[in-house]
């Protein structure tokens, strides 16, 4: 990895920071169009303005470039102290006690807190956060970590009652997000391999057991095998997902004429939006989409890797969870929009409606910028080893 890194920097490509910053805008602005597009039959039936999700998504995502700015504006240290993190955790532990008391059932979950008449989701949070929490402990108890990924017990002090919460709204793509983003951060700290062999058999054997108890999860891994075999019912969002990718080929049906969207594929502008894309703009205008996604975590590695460099672990850490982050709902939500994963309650990032998650990924855009500016100057003052 590092050698590929060491290539790349070496080719006459935009800065990162450049790459990054124009895909992001190219993201948001394509988004915009389908969301439009996807959300006006959803509206209508709902009795709603039409472009009210519209309208709604550019209002998130001038409230995500606002707070983008604040926190790009703050010192890189803030983020850096175990106090700071500390005080975070535990506003993502309200958060998640609040939604478990107040938030009301939608579709069998209790996932959205609303909060002066908006839907705030602290699982997107909850990402961000133990993403810090995680690349401050593999850096201060590195040796460790070295030695063995399970010395890294003292984590579940911190990880076990956020997972807690989620598996009772429950929210298995987000746990399942914030456990590999763990895994990733420690292997990345010098966590032996063979360690993971026998979580991720831990992880197979719980999860088989799951699917085993659970006659709703065993529907839906039946229906991600056999996507048409009860379409109107279990196998309802998956197969009309696959018959928007059929009928859209290599060019789409054309902007705006999708039939998928009529009520066909229940809110299309959020989990399934690239189904759409699909349908209206065909493998081409899905392939822009998933290489604009690409080239974001790819410039966020790259980041990641000019801090590492610089020996700042933990802001190097810390930038490559959130690249972990992001590409870990990109390959969920492409994964189950194309029948290849069951379907997660995950949305793509930058590109599906959705206020939280839209907030929290710009976010960590601010902070991976704010390292970008700010790495070469703390190598030069020599206080790399503070970060």
């Amino acid at each position: 990895m590092p050698a590929f890194f060491q290539k790349l920097s070496t080719l006459n490509l935009p800065s990162a920071r450049t790459t990054l910053i124009v895909c992001l805008g190219l993201l948001l602005s394509l988004s915009l169009l389908m969301i439009a597009s996807a959300s006006i039959p959803f509206a209508l039936n709902k009795g709603l303005y039409p472009m009210r999700f519209f309208w709604s998504q550019l209002f998130y995502i001038g409230i995500g470039l606002v707070a983008a700015f604040v926190v790009y504006q703050l010192p890189l240290k803030i983020y850096c102290k175990l106090s700071n993190i500390l005080v975070l955790w535990l506003g993502v532990m309200v958060l998640l006690a609040l939604t478990a008391i107040f938030a009301v059932p939608i579709n069998g979950s209790r996932r959205w807190l609303s909060v002066a008449g908006f839907s705030l989701q602290a699982a997107e949070f909850a990402k961000m956060v133990m993403v810090m929490v995680a690349a401050e402990y593999v850096v201060r108890r590195s040796a460790d970590m070295r030695g063995s990924i399970f010395t890294g017990w003292r984590l579940f002090a911190w990880y076990l009652p956020i997972l807690m919460f989620l598996i009772f709204q429950p929210d298995y793509g987000s746990s399942a997000v914030i456990v590999a983003t763990l895994l990733v951060i420690a292997w990345v700290g010098g966590s032996p391999l063979k360690d993971y062999a026998v979580i991720f058999t831990i992880a197979l054997t719980i999860g088989v057991l799951g699917i085993w108890f659970a006659g709703y999860r065993r529907e839906r891994l039946l229906s991600f095998w056999d996507p048409f075999d009860d379409i109107q019912d279990t196998d309802f969002q998956l197969s009309r997902s696959l018959i928007a990718f059929g009928r859209g080929q290599l060019t789409g049906v054309g902007y705006g004429d999708s039939v998928q969207k009529l009520s066909h594929l229940p809110e299309a502008h959020t989990d399934f939006i690239l189904a759409i894309t699909g349908e209206e703009l065909g493998f081409f205008g899905v392939a822009f989409v998933l290489l604009l996604e690409a080239l974001v975590v790819l410039s966020v590695l790259v980041i990641s890797y000019a801090a590492l460099k610089r020996r700042q672990l933990r802001l190097s850490y810390m930038v490559m969870g959130f690249a972990a982050v992001l590409f870990g709902q990109v390959f969920i939500n492409a994964g189950m929009n194309m029948g290849m994963l069951p379907t997660k309650g995950l949305t793509l990032p930058f590109y599906s409606y959705g206020g939280s998650a839209l907030l929290v990924s710009m976010m960590m855009i601010g902070l991976i910028l704010k390292v970008d500016k700010e790495s070469a100057h703390i190598e030069r003052m020599g206080q790399s080893r503070n970060y």
